[in-house]
């Protein structure tokens, strides 16, 4: 059965839930008990409001100032084995500071909380939806089908540990977009699993640009495949795109992966690859592709 999870949500302005029909139906959270405060935990009125298409965000959703009330959890706003949603607009404010000042100090920290997750979902819309200060990854992708992420952003000092901006593994057929990605580590990381996977005008920077891996942590791991990033401009970045790979035997591999119009502003490594144990072949074809291929 599917499950919509939201942890400790505070509610900010004004949020509706829409069915996405032709005689299409408009819910008021506040209908259902939410106040817009900036307090009131909304967790149960977007329960009850809960319809299967579109959850449009019109102001912005609040995590509670306590970095350690999501912290444990690992989920903020948390989306499982779903069909034909949509995510419309909005700002998620994370909060994250209070995290990442626990994890520079080396103290007792929890494992900290991505802002958004996908898990086992097929068929998703994410657009026009902006991701601040999140404790880690801003968005996840895992075992998911089909999914479009369109003019999102996500925002976070360079310096905030493993703010990733999107997370995609396992799964198959995402489209990411016109989307901004200023964070503490990746632009956009792309795990084991992932195949058919297409990246266009991207604005990456500051990060660490969109990686490859890290790949072949397990000796059986499913691979990365027909992989494109087109069009996109890496500003400020430690690198600019990148493969990596654990230092140790392992049967994954990368095939078809092609970088194509890409513009590198102040970046200090625009193609960089860390083979380790994987033998590698990289290659600029006479297009300006990048073709990359792992031969078993």
């Amino acid at each position: 059965m599917a499950r919509f999870v939201v942890s400790y949500v505070v509610l900010s302005f004004f949020y509706i839930f829409q069915l996405s029909n032709a005689a299409s139906t408009t819910y008021n959270v506040m209908r259902f008990g939410a106040k817009p405060d900036g307090k009131t935990d909304a967790t149960q009125p977007f329960l009850k409001a809960w319809s299967r298409i579109t959850f449009q965000i019109g102001g912005t959703l609040v995590a509670p100032a306590d970095y350690r009330a999501l912290g444990n959890s690992r989920y903020w706003i948390l989306f499982i084995k779903i069909n034909r949603v949509s995510v419309i607009g909005g700002t998620l404010d994370a909060r994250g500071a209070g995290f990442w000042a626990c994890r520079k100090y080396r103290q007792n920290c929890p494992v900290g909380a991505s802002s958004l997750t996908f898990n086992w979902a097929n068929n998703i819309l994410i657009s026009g939806l902006t991701s601040i200060n999140s404790q880690s990854i801003h968005l996840v992708i895992n075992g998911c089908k089909n999914v479009v992420v369109r003019n999102v952003k996500a925002i976070a000092p360079a310096q905030s540990p493993n703010t990733d901006g999107i997370h995609v593994q396992i799964s198959t057929g995402v489209t990411i977009t016109g989307s901004t990605l200023q964070t503490g580590d990746d632009c956009i990381s792309i795990g084991p699993g992932t195949r058919n996977m297409v990246m266009s005008n991207i604005k990456c920077g500051p990060g660490h640009g969109v990686s490859i891996g890290s790949l072949g942590k397990e000796f059986n791991e499913d691979g990365v495949e027909n992989i494109m990033l087109t069009n996109s401009v890496f500003s400020g970045s430690d690198n600019g795109v990148r493969i990596k790979s654990w230092a140790k035997p392992s049967n994954g591999f990368v095939r078809k992966v092609v970088f194509q119009n890409l513009i590198m502003k102040d970046v200090k490594e625009p193609n960089y690859h860390r083979p380790k144990l994987l033998p590698w072949q990289h290659r600029l074809s006479s297009s300006g592709n990048s073709l990359l291929q792992h031969y078993e």
